[in-house]
């Protein structure tokens, strides 16, 4: 390891199990093996903060990294996820496995993978009321009362299509295994620079999902909405929206910086985790 400690910003979400017990268990192994900057276990950290440290910890399930990454990906700070939570798709190691490959990633053995992010911001007469940033997608969803809305969607400018059903999801790549996959939509590589439009429950059978570049802007306008219609990013930020109002999604400046675990791949962890392309239980 170099002579000069790494700096570490930890993360995590106390009310997870086992949360707690894991980042006493690193802060102690850190002691003499790295500088930890703050511990943002309980609250949010500055991005003054953020932007010195060499990595964050992020100790949790997906939620919690996705909430930790939106903060970091302004710092552009790699983040190694450690899971403590059910599926952890997102966390790639264990504390074992932090713990004894430390050394490796932090002289930069270890591939950071850049992961792209999408800022998506609300128009409503011209003038922009809402923005935020979202790692794995965004959802426009009818709310209450539950009638079918209706959408209107364009790419660079150009029509794509309209959607009258409960909704539309766009996913990034990372996000692709997400909401976007159980709706039926496809798996992207991590890696690509792509956004996937997913409709939710169409009143349409040849509606299916559509993979396009992420180089343009895409927008979705509201035609017919409920009460409760309303944008979601990541399952974690809201916007109510209403008719005319126009959700434009398109790709951030910044990045999703993931420390990989060599241990196993992404299609590992889909096989592993989403079990897919299981193979059929045969019977003897």
């Amino acid at each position: 390891m170099a002579d000069t400690k790494p700096r570490i910003i930890i993360f995590g979400d106390p009310e997870r199990l086992h949360a707690e017990e894991s980042v006493e268990r690193f802060l102690a192994f850190a002691d003499g093996n790295a500088e930890i900057l703050a511990n943002c276990f309980r609250g949010n950290c500055e991005l003054d903060v953020l932007k010195k440290a060499d990595f964050a910890v992020v100790f949790g399930g997906d939620g919690t990294i996705l909430s930790a990454a939106r903060d970091l990906s302004q710092a552009a700070v790699p983040v190694i996820g450690v899971n403590v939570g059910k599926l952890g798709y997102l966390a790639e190691f264990s504390v074992d496995e932090l713990i004894g490959q430390f050394e490796d990633i932090v002289s930069g053995k270890h591939i950071t993978e850049k992961r792209m992010i999408v800022r998506c911001c609300v128009k409503r007469d011209s003038e922009t009321v809402f923005c935020s940033t979202a790692i794995n997608d965004m959802v426009v969803s009818a709310g209450p009362p539950f009638n079918m809305v209706h959408l209107r969607m364009r790419v660079k400018g150009q029509s794509l299509a309209e959607c009258v059903g409960d909704g539309v999801i766009i996913s990034t790549p990372t996000g692709s295994t997400a909401y976007n996959l159980s709706a039926g939509g496809p798996i992207l590589s991590a890696d690509l620079s792509a956004l996937v439009v997913t409709p939710i429950c169409p009143q349409s059978l040849s509606f299916r999902s559509i993979v396009i570049s992420a180089a343009g802007i895409v927008d979705v306008e509201m035609l017919r909405v409920n009460e409760g219609t309303t944008l979601t990013l990541d399952g974690q930020i809201s916007h109510k929206l209403h008719v005319g109002d126009v959700v434009s999604i398109q790709r951030h400046e910044g990045a999703f910086l993931v420390v990989n675990n060599p241990l196993r791949t992404q299609w590992d962890t889909l096989a592993s985790k989403l079990k897919w392309a299981d193979k059929p239980k045969y019977t003897n």
